[in-house]
């Protein structure tokens, strides 16, 4: 009788012991994996937040930029449909001017006649519109659908300008309506892509704390977590949860139906694993995305061409390296962001241009590559040719800027045999190109130099930066002297800010740095020495400042025989006065 009560007590002590191992253990994991994933859900709601107000500014650029123009030029802007015609995005549904409130331009016209309307008496807009008014601020008014179908919102902006008396007073509104949820569309869909559903709400108004909702993926959540934020004088709310919810049973049942405790264990543990593989996988692919462009970065693009070249070695395909023409005058005179926002046009330039399976890349700064498989050189010669030729733009201050490209490309394996020596022959022939004058395309070809960059960059960077005084390279030419280089010493002494200002001023001519007067007698001291055998000469004159000033200074010239442009003069000048101030002793 014992023996048959301890068959029926022990089974059923196991039993319960280990069911109640396994519902411990269980609870723990689960309690694990849901605070991972609202700790990762709260991450994510936090940076695809950032994303959409980024978003919401973009537009709300086109309204300042409307702003700036209105200004500027009093209250008035000449051919408006052209200026909105070159503002206008993918998002965008009109852009519209309402001088004293009422809406008397829209663009486009077509489709959207309905949008001429008095804003301050009409009974949706009038009490929002006069709020912006009076308190100076940015609104965006909607959800609200549109007459062409679909929803939309309405960014507007208050404009003030001064009159006689220097005061200020309100002259109307710039005013965008962007389609929802298309303004939104990367952004969101890159959340979904990550399974997670999500509501994006925002304030009704500026004054009222009542949400209403913008867009959602369509699904019913449940305990989500959100990230508020603040953009165009609405306050906005982000809410996201895994659309598999925060717990996943499936693996319990797989566990409570197997019945043995090892078995389940083992399950368990391999549920944990593949949770964390997943997370590892992710955080994977953001290490090898560049952040700014969305594009692969220097190792994503090197991991994925390397894969490519092993697996398939005989296969041809084409490499570029390209970077934008003078990027550094864009962060000098239009500011850092001015110079990010080229960079992420250029990128999306670079995905409308190529095929889906090109592997893009950005190499850092304004450098990027592009790697074409299963084709050769001079089947997509002519590809990277019109990219180079396009002609991107950004918007500063109501001016439209433009940049060019420069391209280098190399075939595989014709011209590089391996990865590292692809790359070097494509970047050799992108700064053949940077030589030859910018904004060009070349196939890298034998005997373009390999260590030219290098020992360019040496000479020019390392050294005339550093020279005790200012030094400049013209052509040895009478009847073309153009200017080629200036270190920035140079460029001080003429009073100038960098290389593009000296090129405007003297029209990249070395002899409209003389004063006019000393002009013909200076070149033709210049000239006799060199026709009289000597290499070196010296002449002193009046050098013309950008401010109209002149300063006296002594030249110290040399000729030089250049491989590519020839007879060339290398110039160093120094301060005649400060100079015989110094030795005067001498002098």
């Amino acid at each position: 009788m014992r023996i048959q009560k301890r068959k029926i007590i022990l089974p059923v002590m196991v039993l319960l012991l280990g069911m109640t191992a396994l519902g411990a253990v269980l609870y723990g994991v689960g309690n694990i994996q849901q605070n991972n994933s609202r700790k990762m859900a709260n991450l994510n709601a936090m940076v695809y937040s950032e994303r959409v107000k980024s978003d919401i500014m973009q537009e709300v650029g086109v309204t300042k930029a409307l702003k700036q123009l209105l200004v500027s030029e009093n209250g008035r802007i000449n051919k408006f449909s052209e200026v909105a015609e070159d503002m206008m995005m993918d998002s965008i549904q009109s852009i519209q001017l309402a001088p004293d409130g009422v809406v008397t331009e829209v663009y486009p016209e077509e489709g959207n006649e309905a949008g001429k309307i008095d804003l301050f008496n009409d009974a949706d807009r009038g009490e929002i519109s006069r709020y912006a008014r009076d308190n100076h601020i940015e609104i965006m008014q909607g959800p609200f659908q549109l007459e062409q179908g679909g929803y939309g919102m309405a960014v507007r902006n208050p404009i003030y300008l001064k009159n006689e008396n220097g005061e200020e007073e309100f002259w109307g509104f710039t005013i965008v309506i962007i389609r929802v949820p298309d303004v939104f569309f990367d952004s969101l869909k890159a959340l979904s892509d990550f399974d997670y559903d999500y509501t994006l709400s925002k304030t009704v108004s500026p004054w009222d704390t009542t949400y209403e909702e913008v867009c959602s993926s369509g699904a019913i959540l449940t305990d989500p977590v959100a990230y508020e934020f603040e953009a165009v004088g609405s306050r906005w709310k982000l809410e996201i949860m895994p659309k598999a919810g925060w717990s996943n049973y499936e693996h319990f049942y797989g566990l409570l139906a197997g019945g043995l405790l090892i078995v389940l264990l083992l399950t368990g543990l391999v549920s944990m694993i593949l949770a964390l593989d997943e997370h590892k996988n992710r955080f994977k692919k953001l290490a090898v995305t560049d952040v700014l462009t969305r594009i692969n970065n220097r190792h994503g693009f090197e991991e994925q061409v390397r894969q490519y070249l092993k697996k398939y070695p005989e296969a041809s395909c084409v490499a570029a390296q390209f970077d934008i023409d003078d990027f550094k005058f864009i962060n000098d005179i239009y500011g850092h962001e001015s110079g990010d926002r080229a960079l992420q046009i250029l990128a999306e330039s670079m995905r409308k241009s190529f095929p889906e399976h090109a592997v893009l890349g950005r190499k850092g700064g304004d450098e990027f590559c592009i790697f074409l498989d299963n084709c050769t050189g001079e089947e997509v010669g002519e590809k990277l040719e019109q990219f180079t030729k396009k002609k991107c733009s950004f918007w500063y201050e109501g001016e439209k800027v433009t940049y060019t490209i420069s391209l280098g490309y190399a075939e595989y394996p014709l011209q590089g045999q391996n990865y590292s020596r692809l790359m070097r022959c494509a970047d050799a022939a992108l700064y053949e190109v940077k030589l030859d004058g910018k904004n060009g395309c070349l196939q890298y070809r034998e005997g373009i130099g390999l260590e030219i960059r290098k020992q360019l960059g040496f000479a020019l960077k390392d050294v005339s930066e550093n020279l005790p005084g200012a030094f400049i390279i013209y052509k040895a030419d009478k009847e073309n002297d153009e200017i080629l280089f200036a270190n920035r010493e140079m460029i001080r002494l003429t009073g100038c800010r960098n290389m593009t200002e000296l090129q405007e001023y003297t029209k990249g001519s070395f002899r409209n740095l003389i004063e006019e007067g000393e002009r013909e007698q200076v070149e033709e001291s210049i000239w006799k020495q060199i026709g009289g055998g000597h290499s070196n000469d010296y002449v002193h004159f009046h050098l013309r400042k950008a401010d109209g000033t002149s300063l006296r200074v002594l030249d110290h010239g040399r000729i030089v025989e250049n491989g590519r442009y020839g007879r060339v003069f290398y110039v160093l000048m120094v301060d005649w006065n400060s100079t015989k101030r110094h030795y005067r002793d001498v002098f």
